[in-house]
């Protein structure tokens, strides 16, 4: 047969054949990469750990959609306080206790100084402004940042923001009192408190305060920040392990992340602009980004700046904001908290000041116990910004090799019941009784917050000024249940879901004068 008739013939039969051809091609593709995927994610996993199984293609994404940390504390009763996970085809290491906290991150600083780059937060959100310095991967850079943010949040330095404090704290009290008229109507605090967030985290960086809630300002900061975080979660975007979802037509997580790196880039920049133009003409107000703008050591070039600046923003928004909320929904639910912590405030100040000191530098030590107890019991980042590693570590005999990716379940340490039996339980005393307890809250190790003396310090005045002023009355029934009354239990911060409650003032004289609202 010549080649021309072997063409004609097989010809005759070829659409039949075409097509029965590419179904078969078309079925088995996903099947071929289904099964060379496994054979990559089954080799990625680390031979020396145990840890849960996982489905194809996603691994354990979808058994931590919900309560991550709370899922990731109940494997460690199966797989011990240090297992494995599987992201995708990135294995995860999990710590979840106190002694394995300390003994990893305490006697590994160096190896462990290092933070794992995503695809949605760090390729799309943050490939403009850049990252904050708690996202940033380790770095000479990294480490100026680190060094400007030390000494703009070390000890003497945050007594100079008292002043600051205590403006801020002032007006979020007067706020609670107007808005909710003298105690007669309910109100939602969470206003109340993004602006005092908010308007704290602008003075201390910029120097300029954000005086009401009615601001355009407050409404897309405070949006656009509350989105941004949710890229930050280390189990919301699926394309950060599944890297063939990115290819998708249809990504609109993707678009909607450069949504809003864009509209954070504008506010950015009004703000920077505005405290250039203010540094130029001599009107500016000291605060951080200028006193780092104007420290010729600090040799941080414009996009350094920013990340101090992201930091605080988002620092404060994300997790103060969160904290405050889940005190104040507490407090609303159990008035004999309340009644014991106004006791142990009445040794310090009197009925006619609702106000405290602003330089009271926690010496009421029940409060300080109270504050302490609500970082434990509602531990607003449960699961710690992650870590990388950087050079190999052996834990327990237990290699953990240079890139590998740790999640420290801060959460999981801070309920830890080899610490605390009672560990859900929310009891100030514990602290009164073991003051030096480990507080997981903020980190652990070389990468903890460096924010974390500011945070305390004005946890410490809200909880006084608050406490002193008003009784808060319950008005609806509020889920203050660290993991129930969670309002996205995705989401990488605890958030509580909203509410109202009356906020009835004490004693209603004093803190009218307290407040300037008298004739």
């Amino acid at each position: 047969m010549t080649i021309a008739k072997f063409i004609i013939s097989a010809s005759q039969g070829a659409p039949e054949a075409l097509a029965g051809n590419l179904l078969v091609t078309l079925l088995s593709i996903p099947l071929i990469y289904i099964l060379v995927n496994e054979l990559v994610r089954n080799n990625a996993r680390l031979p020396s750990l145990k840890g849960p199984g996982g489905w194809p293609l996603i691994g354990n994404v979808w058994d931590i959609q919900v309560n991550a940390a709370e899922k990731y504390r109940e494997w460690a009763k199966e797989y011990g306080d240090v297992y494995q996970i599987m992201l995708g085809n990135i294995p995860i290491v999990v710590i979840n206790s106190a002694s394995a906290a300390k003994a990893l991150f305490g006697q590994n600083a160096q190896a462990l100084s290092s933070r794992p780059e995503f695809y949605t937060f760090h390729k799309i959100l943050s490939n403009t402004a850049g990252t904050t310095i708690g996202t940033s991967p380790y770095s000479d850079s990294l480490k100026r940042r680190r060094k400007g943010a030390a000494s703009a949040l070390n000890r003497p330095s945050v007594a100079t923001y008292v002043p600051l404090l205590s403006v801020e704290t002032r007006d979020f009290i007067k706020e609670l009192y107007e808005y909710g008229n003298a105690g007669e109507t309910p109100v939602d605090p969470m206003p109340m408190i993004q602006r005092l967030s908010l308007s704290l985290a602008l003075t201390l960086n910029w120097g300029i305060r954000l005086k009401s809630q009615r601001d355009d300002l407050f409404r897309e900061i405070t949006h656009v920040e509350e989105e941004i975080s949710k890229f930050r979660s280390t189990t919301g975007n699926l394309q950060d392990y599944i890297p063939i979802l990115r290819l998708s037509p249809f990504n609109f997580h993707s678009s909607k992340a450069r949504e809003m790196r864009d509209r954070r880039d504008k506010y950015l920049k009004a703000l920077n602009d505005g405290l250039d133009e203010r540094i130029a003409n001599g009107t500016y107000s000291p605060c951080i980004q200028a006193n780092v703008i104007m420290d010729k050591e600090a040799r941080l070039n414009k996009d350094e700046l920013t990340s101090i600046s992201l930091t605080m923003l988002s620092g404060g928004l994300d997790t103060v904001t969160t904290q405050v909320a889940w005190f104040v929904a507490l407090l609303s639910q159990h008035p004999e908290i309340q009644e014991k912590a106004i006791s142990e405030i009445h040794k310090h100040y009197g009925a006619d000041e609702p106000m405290c000191d602003e330089n009271d530098d926690q010496q009421c030590q029940y409060i300080v116990a109270l504050v302490k107890e609500a970082l434990r019991y509602y531990t607003v980042l449960r699961l710690a910004l992650p870590r990388a590693s950087v050079k190999d570590i052996i834990y327990q005999g237990n290699l953990i090799p240079k890139g590998t990716i740790v999640f420290l379940n801060a959460w999981a340490c801070n309920m830890d019941k080899t610490v605390w039996p009672d560990s859900e339980v929310f009891r100030p005393e514990r602290w009164l009784e073991q003051p030096d307890a480990s507080l997981f809250t903020y980190g652990i190790g070389y990468r903890m917050c460096a924010g974390s003396l500011l945070a305390n310090r004005e946890l410490y005045l809200v909880s006084m000024r608050l406490l002193n002023s008003f009784h808060i009355e319950k008005h609806e029934e509020v889920d203050c249940d660290p993991i129930t009354g969670n309002s996205d239990p995705t989401s990488l911060v605890a958030l509580p879901r909203r509410f109202k409650t009356r906020f009835i003032p004490r004693y209603p004289e004093a803190l009218k004068k307290a407040l300037g609202l008298t004739k």
